[in-house]
């Protein structure tokens, strides 16, 4: 005669067979099998006391436009994986910083277009509390942890038109960064300090590659970012400014 343990073994294995199911079925499609992409690049844009009301809503209108330039498609055309995957938060001070558009993944026009209107969408959340740049690298790192994708490549972008004047010294936030295989590229806005392109050259970028592309002021912005972000996407060589 078989035993209990003989009889019901079939049954514990089809219950927990059963149970394993529900609780994938459960999980966010990321936590179940995280995309490939060529590059995680977190955007880090400037919210500071510096910052007006206007000067903020140029910075916002500069990186939608470059999404939706051909340009940047065919860069994240060019991979090989064909697709990147793309965050943004605003920063100001040490513990200043909300991440306003999440973990969007960019393949087509479409899907450019979609990160493009979050970005037109998300209202300033930050209106000042310092500069710090350090903090913002921070943030952004904790970001790139969270990221439900597998990068090839893992970026911070920093745009801001100061210094770091709060936190600790924006140095050691880019060397763990670094240390931590992640790269450091920087969009020095010179309207305030007409010198933050040589203080972004030689304390904030970091990386193998990294490059900055300064805008000479707010008007230009956008031309700038369309520029880095071709060349971030692709790790081209040609046509910036390197650490």
């Amino acid at each position: 005669m078989a035993t209990f343990a003989a009889v019901c073994a079939p049954r514990r294995r089809w219950l927990l067979g059963a149970t394993a199911l529900l609780l994938c079925a459960g999980l966010p499609l990321a936590a179940r099998a995280a995309s490939p992409v060529d590059l995680a690049l977190v955007l880090a844009v400037d919210a500071s006391g510096s910052v007006s009301e206007a000067r903020f809503e140029l910075q916002k209108q500069g990186y939608a436009a470059a999404f939706r330039d051909p340009r940047v498609l065919a860069a994240i055309r060019g991979g090989s994986s064909q697709s990147i995957a793309v965050t943004m938060f605003q920063w100001t001070g040490p513990r200043l910083q909300v991440q306003v558009v999440p973990w969007m993944l960019i393949k087509d026009e479409a899907s450019a277009e979609a990160f493009a209107i979050a970005i037109e969408a998300a209202p300033r959340r930050l209106f000042g509390g310092g500069t710090s740049i350090s903090g913002a690298i921070d943030y952004a790192r904790l970001l790139l942890a969270q990221a439900p994708y597998e990068p090839a490549r893992r970026v911070i972008d920093v745009s801001g038109d100061g210094s770091n004047n709060a936190g600790r010294p924006v140095t050691l936030a880019r060397d763990e960064a670094v240390r931590a295989g992640i790269g450091i590229n920087g969009l020095p806005i010179l309207t305030v300090e007409p010198d933050l392109d040589r203080y972004y050259r030689d304390f904030v970028i970091g990386g193998p590659g990294a490059f900055m592309v300064p805008a000479t002021s707010y008007e230009t912005f956008a031309q700038a970012i369309i520029k880095k972000l071709i060349n971030e996407i692709a790790a081209n060589d040609s046509g910036v400014l390197r650490r």
